[in-house]
């Protein structure tokens, strides 16, 4: 049951280059990424905003010491209509799902909105997205500096004016956390479609269920069903955000019913699965 991912890494290399400044508070890193590259885990003095113009990555942050989950990180699933803000000096690693052009916004600390001490995630605007790919200038094509402020200026302002979900998938820490639980938690990650019990994942890492659900409950601060139910609609989205359609979406994250999946995701999220699809790219 439990599938490794593939074997592989993706160097950060010299960042010195896209180091923000007080002066230039904004500066955006543009790098194509294979399916499976991974960013091993870092952390620098300023924010980040991780966003793909294509594709889909999975961003895992470390939580802020005063958090109140006890949970040490929380992952991300990010489809091109959502970004990842990562607060300065948090603790962060990224793998691509999929083939991406990814996009790293670095953001001086004295830029960062004060609301947002820890990491979340954030709806990516239409005019977010083309302020980004205006300020993504390249270095053969410099951009004019009056207008490079203008497009940092809106770039700021719309990521504070951006709408927040609540999406994060806690994960216990690699290090201090139980290493069964740990393993479990990648494994339904990477196999949501798996229609498996606590039992039979807990079988698979080494553990009884009692202890299992017992580990959820004291790492995590969630019962197991309530961690899948986050663990779907972190898959669930970027399905459905590329056009997927509702029944295939309830397959792939393990529902027998395209009812039963409506059903638990308008409880969840408030709205209709059908909401956030993305009808222009819907498969024939």
């Amino acid at each position: 049951m439990q599938r490794k991912p593939a074997s592989c890494a993706t160097p950060l290399g010299d960042v010195d280059a896209f180091t923000p400044s007080f002066e230039q508070p904004v500066r955006v890193r543009s790098r194509s990424v294979r399916a499976d590259a991974h960013f091993e885990p870092h952390h620098h003095p300023w924010a980040q905003l991780a966003y793909c113009a294509s594709g889909i990555v999975q961003v895992t942050a470390a939580r802020p010491a005063s958090a109140a989950h006890v949970a040490d990180e929380v992952s991300y699933i990010v489809p091109p209509s959502r970004a990842v803000w990562i607060a300065p000096g948090a603790q962060h690693h990224i793998t691509a799902l999929e083939a991406a052009e990814f996009r790293t916004l670095y953001i001086h600390a004295s830029a960062a909105p004060v609301r947002w001490q820890g990491c979340c995630m954030l709806v990516v605007s239409p005019l977010l997205r083309e302020a980004i790919h205006a300020l993504d200038t390249a270095p053969s094509q410099p951009c004019d500096p009056v207008r490079e402020r203008l497009l940092m200026a809106l770039v700021l302002d719309e990521i504070t004016r951006a709408d927040t979900q609540s999406l994060g998938v806690p994960l216990p820490h690699p290090q201090s956390g139980d290493k069964r639980l740990r393993a479990l938690c990648e494994a339904v990650l990477r196999a949501p479609s798996e229609r498996a019990t606590l039992a039979e994942w807990a079988l698979d890492v080494g553990a009884s269920e009692r202890t299992a659900a017992r580990l959820f409950r004291h790492e995590l601060g969630l019962s197991y069903p309530q961690w899948r139910q986050q663990a779907v609609l972190a898959h669930a989205l970027p399905l459905l955000a590329r056009g997927q359609s509702v029944t295939a979406v309830a397959m792939a994250t393990g529902y027998a019913s395209d009812s039963a999946f409506s059903a638990m995701f308008k409880t969840a999220m408030g709205k209709s699965p059908s909401h956030f699809q993305n009808k222009t790219r819907r498969s024939t």
